[in-house]
């Protein structure tokens, strides 16, 4: 059965080899370049994927549906830039495509930040069970502009290994995406109806660093793990902030 590998990329000419090189086993890596304006697509061409240029903004489900309608497998692997995928993780891939038992798959993420695995608090969800994201064409569908989900019927399995993850290669850069998730995230929340005020403005950065920290144990991951939850908690009062700016 045919496999294609996705990955969304803008301005990864730093990351992107080595997330192609290890997608070297499907039959097909579809790289959808929003727009770069580095490097990024001359080098996923040169290592023979097939770049669709897209200008769709700050809708990341938009972005990967793009990529499985150009995608020619009936299985889909949907992997960012900034992603790799392990040796045990890729026999794992290969094993369930061959006994096509279920129709979507977990895929656990170990994220390397500050020169350490960080695993617990907010990144320990995809961890220990994973994100959904080898699937079956026609299995479902993503949903969310930002921070997106594989929505579908079946029940999903985890499967072995990791990807290894490498985002925000400095404090500046976790500053930089914070804001700009965050803004998406408001806009999406305000198209639902939802608005601010000054108490979730306090109150939910307060629960959200409380919940990552202690309850989900941000503070096993040492230092690092402090700064990803301020960084968390942070992006939650910037949401809300920017909610409470827009027009009631």
């Amino acid at each position: 059965m045919k496999l294609s590998a996705i990955v969304i990329a803008k301005n990864e000419e730093k990351n992107i080899p080595r997330c192609l090189t290890s997608l070297a086993f499907a039959n097909e890596i579809v790289v959808v370049d929003n727009t770069s304006t580095d490097t990024t697509g001359h080098m996923a061409r040169a290592m023979k994927a097939k770049v669709i240029t897209s200008n769709i903004k700050n809708n990341f489900s938009a972005l990967r549906t793009v990529g499985m309608n150009y995608a020619s497998g009936e299985w889909l692997l949907y992997i960012d830039a900034d992603e790799e995928v392990t040796p045990e993780l890729q026999k794992s891939i290969l094993e369930a495509i061959e006994k096509n038992e279920k129709q979507v798959y977990y895929i656990k993420r170990r994220d390397n930040w500050w020169g350490r695995q960080v695993t617990h608090g907010e990144v320990s969800a995809a961890y220990n069970q994973g994100i959904i994201r080898l699937v079956k064409k026609g299995s479902g569908s993503w949903k969310h502009l930002v921070h997106e989900a594989f929505n579908s019927k079946y029940n999903a399995k985890t499967l072995r290994g990791y990807l290894d993850h490498y985002p925000h290669p400095d404090v500046a850069s976790f500053i930089e995406s914070v804001n700009r998730y965050s803004s998406i995230r408001a806009k999406e929340l305000y198209d639902k109806g939802v608005r601010s005020n000054i108490i979730t403005i306090l109150t939910y950065p307060i629960g959200k660093f409380i919940y990552t920290y202690f309850i989900k144990g941000g503070f096993l991951d040492g230092a690092a793990g402090f700064v990803y939850s301020f960084m968390m908690s942070f992006h939650s009062f910037l949401v809300r902030s920017k909610l409470y700016t827009m027009p009631t």
